[in-house]
């Protein structure tokens, strides 16, 4: 019950992320459809949940050396798998896929953090 109730949640705020940044970001397009959308969502989130904790694992030492900035390159990493991935997402530059990255990484964050401070009360 908890995996699914996790796998919504991820779904929901990468959701939300991603529109985020393919309305406020020149270079990071997403087609406008919302099931197409909410199949980018799906899958950035399998990504999230499955492959990302074996890249960070695997670059933990990385990411200890470089006091976290390494987190960063793995969800740029992983951003740019998505693009890999689905002909729904298209990433024109690098410049697009930092900013994205950015921008996707502190709406996770916010939503991270305020999905604990709700399971807490």
């Amino acid at each position: 019950m908890r995996f699914l109730a996790r796998l919504i949640f991820t779904l929901l705020s990468n959701l939300v992320a991603i529109w985020i940044a393919a309305n406020f970001i020149p270079g990071f397009e997403v087609s406008a459809d919302l099931v197409r959308l909410l199949i980018a969502a799906g899958v950035f989130a399998f990504i999230n949940i499955f492959i990302k904790p074996v890249f960070t694992t695997v670059l933990s030492p990385l990411a200890f050396l470089s006091l976290g900035l390494s987190t960063l390159i793995i969800n740029a990493g992983m951003i740019y798998l998505l693009d890999v991935l689905t002909p729904n997402v298209t990433i024109n530059s690098i410049q697009a896929l930092v900013y994205a990255t950015l921008i996707i990484s502190a709406i996770n964050l916010l939503f991270h953090f305020s999905a604990k401070y709700l399971y807490k009360n």
